[in-house]
């Protein structure tokens, strides 16, 4: 019987889950799935490492499943695995570590209560993220758990890049640029020297890009610059978040709108951003196919703001050797990426628009100063290796050591 990594990335409504079986010192996906719609009308999937699907059950409007619900019937459907496979231990996304927590930690009710603390810095992710943990640990209270943060990649910006101009105070009060998506870009991390070896030792940014959206500047395979910041709001616009704001314009909505802070809390997370914008949708694939007006100026809003941001950490790097892109949009969306290296162009950027368009890997010229890449992110399996490592396991193979911070 193999030991198995269980990883799970729990959001407000729904579980994800992936299974990775330890096979001597690698780590293959066996199976991987989702619980959605937890208090609605819940669906489960389950798929095996090639994408087919192995079980599915939805229950209607009938049964409201909760997160308890949820795991109460993925733990039943795993022990129909046990004869193949034991459980050795369960890694957790976490969005927030804090100034405390820079790298994966065992958990155990001490961490747990300090992460709580935190929520106040991520409440539309931070208290999802924890609730299955808890569960977890009254109900099978010997399998071991393991936080993994998308803060803690970030912990290596300089002091300055980490810094906002406020009083001391604040600052040592924990007021301070964390940046996220920390997991994927670590990934990134340590895979791009296959792809890129100058890359890889050299500048690169790399480009995040989902309904949370976020560009991250990396010097040999270290992060020292983020677009996101205190909350996982600053930065780029989303899908459903404004992006950076100037704090005078939460004045004005408190002083003159009369909004109170829940109010403001729900437009600036929940009603702006792609959405906002185009009063249409938050998804990027149906503004692209919108002839509608307020479609394309969400799109080119977006790309504006990417093109900037680019400028910016650049600036941060002193050059660029590379750009990579990954998540949802920045893997699947053809036409952002061109439009992003059509206007990076200034920077050394020459697209290929035919690798572009036919899903190559590398999306630029032979002459181009900068290489392009698309690589698929993978933050099941970052989380299912630092869950082993820190457990003590044998996993120790070179490609999933270099480039991580210390």
């Amino acid at each position: 019987m193999k030991d198995s990594i269980l990883v799970l990335n729990s959001g407000s409504s729904s579980v994800k889950f992936a299974v990775f079986v330890v096979e001597g010192s690698a780590l293959e996906l066996a199976l991987r799935g989702q619980l959605e719609a937890l208090f609605t009308a819940p669906r489960f999937v389950a798929r095996n490492s090639r994408g087919q699907v192995l079980a599915e059950e939805s229950w209607g409007e009938r049964v409201k499943l909760g997160h308890e619900g949820a795991l109460k019937h993925l733990r039943t459907y795993l022990l129909g695995f046990r004869d193949q496979m034991r459980l050795a231990a369960i890694g957790h996304r976490v969005v927030h570590g804090g100034v405390n927590y820079g790298r994966p930690v065992l958990l155990n009710k001490e961490v747990l209560a300090a992460l709580q603390e935190l929520i106040p810095l991520a409440p539309l992710h931070q208290p999802h993220n924890l609730r299955p943990i808890r569960i977890v640990m009254d109900q099978m209270p010997d399998v071991p758990q393991v936080a993994c943060f998308d803060t803690a990649f970030h912990r290596s910006n300089p002091s300055l890049a980490q810094m906002y101009a406020l009083p001391k105070a604040l600052t040592e009060a924990g007021v301070r640029r964390y940046g996220f998506h920390g997991i994927s870009y670590e990934y990134i991390a340590s895979v791009l020297p296959d792809r890129d070896p100058r890359a890889a030792a050299g500048k690169t940014v790399v480009l995040h890009l989902g309904n949370g959206s976020s560009m991250c500047a990396m010097a040999d395979c270290k992060s020292v610059a983020s677009t996101m910041g205190f909350t996982a709001m600053e930065g780029l616009p989303m899908g459903t978040r404004c992006g950076s704001l100037d704090p005078g314009v939460i004045l004005f909505l408190l002083e003159q709108r009369k909004m109170d802070v829940r109010a403001i809390e729900k437009m600036l997370y929940n009603e702006s951003g792609l959405l906002g914008v185009s009063g249409l949708s938050s998804d990027v694939r149906t503004l692209l196919q919108s002839e509608a007006a307020e479609a394309k100026l969400a799109l080119d809003l977006y790309t504006y703001r990417l093109g900037r941001e680019l400028g910016s950490l650049t600036a941060a790097l002193g050059g660029l050797d590379a750009l990579v892109f990954t998540a949802g949009i920045g893997e699947n969306a053809a036409g952002i990426r061109e439009q992003v290296c059509r206007g990076a162009a200034w920077l050394g950027v020459e697209l290929d628009a035919a690798a572009n368009t036919n899903g190559g890997e590398c999306i630029t010229t032979r002459r181009s100063r900068v290489t392009g890449w698309v690589i698929p992110t993978n933050e099941e399996l970052m989380i299912a290796r630092h869950t082993l490592r820190v457990l003590g396991g044998e996993h120790s193979k070179e490609e999933d050591v270099v480039c991580l911070t210390a």
